[in-house]
C-alpha cells in the first residue's frame, strides 16, 4: 500500500493548485514570461510545476519532507537501504559512485568497455583504472561483460583496490553472473559498483537478469528514463550500507548536482517508481512477449539474425534481457549504419543504435503489435532489397585489441599536449577520448598508446558514417597526444 503513494508529485500538484504569486525563479512565471508558441506547446500543467526548491517543496540537497519520502519509497521498491534521485542522468550517478569510493591514487577495477562517464569520474577522482578485458563476441562484433574468473584474477593481483565496477546488463542486454561476482569481491571486502543504466526493469521480473540490489551489490546507478518511464535525464542511485560510506555518497551527489533541480524531472521519478512498483511485472511481461514475437518473426527473414537465448551458457553470457533486440545484419552485405538510415528513410523507424554489423532496438510496454509488425515488415523488405549482394561483398568482422595504458587517465588528460595527424599517431599516448556514441564506449581513453590497428578501426567507422566523436578536432584528422619533451641545450 505504501507504494501507491506519490508524495513528490502529489505535493507539487497541491502547491500548483494553491496558485501562489511567484517572486522567485524560474523567470517564466508559469509560462507567462516565455515565448507564447513554446508555452502553448508545453502546456500550462507542465509549466505550473516547473519550480525550484522553495520551502514548501523540499530540497534535493537536504531533503526533509516530500523528496525524502519519495526517495525512501524508491529505496523500498528497489531493495536498497538508500536511494538518491539524480537529475544529472545516470552519468551523474555513476560519477558519484566512483568519486565517493575512490581517492587520488586509488585503484578501481573496471571492464574496458565502460561508458565514458566512468572514465570521466576516474579522471576527476585521480584514480588508476585496472582494466578487465570483457568477453569479445567475434561473431556479432560486440563485447559482453566480465567473467567471475577474470574478476578473481584481478582481485588476487590487486587486493588493495578501492572498488570493482560491473556493467549489468550490457547495452545489448547480456549479463554475467553478477551474484557470484559480488560474492567474490566481498571476500576481499571490496565494494561492487554497478552501472545499471539499461536495467531498471530487471528488478521487477523473475525471468530477467537479477538486479544489482538483488545480487547484493553496494551501489547501482540505475537509469529510470531509459526503460522505466520517467523523463529523459532522470536516474537513481541505489545504495546498500556496509562497505560504502552513505554520508560521503550524499556529499558527492550534492557536489555533482545542480542547485536548480527540475521538479518536473523529480516528479517523473516519483511517478515512474510508483508505476514500476505496482505494475512493473505486468509491464515487463508485455514488453517481453512483444519482443519475443518480434525475435521469432525476424529470425524467419533470410540473412538477418536476432540474438536469443542460444547466446547463453558461457561465463560472460549468464543471462539476457529479451526486450533488447540485437539484430545482426552483416550477412546482408551492408553495415548496421546503412540499415539505420534505410529504416529512417523508407519506414520512418528510428533505432536505438547501429554499428558496423548490427542494429539495436528496445522494446517496452510503450510498444504495440502494430509497431512491432512495422519493424518486421521493414526488415523483410530490407532483406529483399539487398538479396543481390554476394557473399564476397560482406564486410569482415574485426575487433581491435584493447590499447595499452601507458599512464593514468588523469595524468594524460592534464599533460602538456601537441596536435598531430591521426594517421601519424601510432605509438603516441593520447590525451583525448575517441568513441562511437551511442553507446559511448571509448575506442581510446586518455593515457592509452595508439596503435595502427586502432587507427584503422576508427577510420573504418568514419568511412561507413558511424558517429565517431570525442576529440577537439571533430573531423578526426588530428588528435592531441602527450607532448614529447626535448632536452634543453645550453
Amino acid at each position: 500500500m505504501r507504494q501507491m503513494k506519490t508524495p513528490l508529485f502529489s505535493g507539487l500538484l497541491e502547491h500548483a493548485n494553491r496558485n501562489p504569486i511567484q517572486f522567485h525563479i524560474p523567470g517564466h512565471k508559469k509560462g507567462m514570461g516565455m515565448h507564447p508558441a513554446f508555452r502553448e506547446f508545453i502546456g500550462e500543467n507542465a509549466l505550473s510545476i516547473d519550480l525550484i526548491n522553495i520551502a514548501p517543496l523540499d530540497d534535493l540537497h537536504h531533503p526533509k519532507a516530500m523528496i525524502k519520502e519519495a526517495q525512501e519509497l524508491a529505496a523500498e521498491a528497489f531493495g536498497a537501504d538508500h536511494t538518491f534521485f539524480s537529475v544529472q542522468g545516470t552519468s551523474g550517478a555513476i560519477m558519484a559512485m566512483i568519486m565517493a569510493t575512490c581517492s587520488p591514487g586509488d585503484k578501481i577495477i573496471v571492464p574496458r568497455n565502460v561508458h565514458k562517464s566512468v572514465m570521466s569520474a576516474i579522471i576527476f577522482a585521480g584514480a588508476f583504472p585496472i582494466f578487465i578485458h570483457p568477453a569479445m563476441d567475434e561473431r556479432l562484433g560486440i563485447s559482453h561483460g566480465i567473467t567471475v574468473k577474470a574478476v578473481q584474477k584481478a582481485l588476487e593481483t590487486h587486493p588493495d583496490a578501492a572498488a570493482l565496477l560491473v556493467i549489468n546488463p550490457t547495452y545489448f542486454g547480456i549479463a554475467g553472473d553478477l551474484r557470484e561476482i559480488v560474492r567474490t569481491a566481498h571476500n576481499y571486502e571490496i565494494p561492487v559498483l554497478v552501472d545499471e543504466a539499461h536495467g531498471v526493469h530487471i528488478h521487477f521480473h523473475e525471468e530477467l537478469p537479477i538486479s544489482a540490489m538483488q545480487a547484493g551489490a553496494d551501489m547501482a546507478a540505475t537509469s529510470v528514463h531509459k526503460l522505466g518511464g520517467s523523463l529523459t535525464q532522470t536516474s537513481i542511485l541505489n545504495v546498500r550500507e556496509g562497505l560504502v560510506d552513505v554520508d560521503r555518497v550524499k556529499t558527492v551527489m550534492s557536489m555533482l548536482t545542480t542547485t536548480s533541480t527540475s521538479y518536473i524531472f523529480l516528479a517523473s521519478l516519483d511517478m515512474a517508481r510508483q508505476h514500476l512498483a505496482l505494475n512493473g511485472h505486468l509491464l515487463t511481461e508485455q514488453a517481453m512477449k512483444l519482443a519475443n514475437k518480434a525475435r521469432d518473426r525476424i529470425n524467419d527473414i533470410p540473412r538477418i539474425y536476432c540474438v536469443g537465448k542460444e547466446i547463453l551458457g558461457k561465463p560472460a553470457t549468464f543471462a539476457m534481457d529479451p526486450t533488447k533486440l540485437l539484430i545482426h545484419v552483416r550477412d546482408l552485405g551492408i553495415t548496421g549504419w546503412e540499415v539505420e538510415n534505410w529504416l529512417r528513410a523508407k519506414y520512418n523507424i528510428e533505432v536505438e543504435m547501429s554499428d558496423l554489423y548490427n542494429i539495436l532496438c528496445f522494446v517496452t510496454a510503450g510498444d504495440t503489435e502494430e509497431s512491432i509488425q512495422t519493424l518486421v515488415n521493414a526488415l523483410r523488405d530490407l532483406s529483399v532489397e539487398f538479396a543481390h549482394v554476394q557473399a564476397e561483398d560482406m564486410p569482415t568482422i574485426s575487433l581491435p585489441n584493447i590499447p595499452i595504458l601507458s599512464t593514468t587517465p588523469r595524468e594524460a588528460f592534464y599533460a602538456p599536449t601537441e596536435t598531430i595527424p591521426l594517421v601519424e599517431a601510432a605509438g603516441r599516448v593520447i590525451t583525448e577520448f575517441i568513441m562511437v556514441y551511442p553507446p559511448g564506449i571509448p575506442i581510446f581513453l586518455p593515457g592509452e598508446v595508439i596503435s595502427e590497428e586502432n587507427i584503422a578501426y576508427i577510420q573504418e567507422n568514419i568511412r561507413v558514417g558511424l558517429p565517431v566523436q570525442g576529440p577537439e578536432d571533430e573531423t578526426l584528422k588530428t588528435i592531441k597526444v602527450v607532448k614529447r619533451q626535448t632536452a634543453i641545450s645550453g
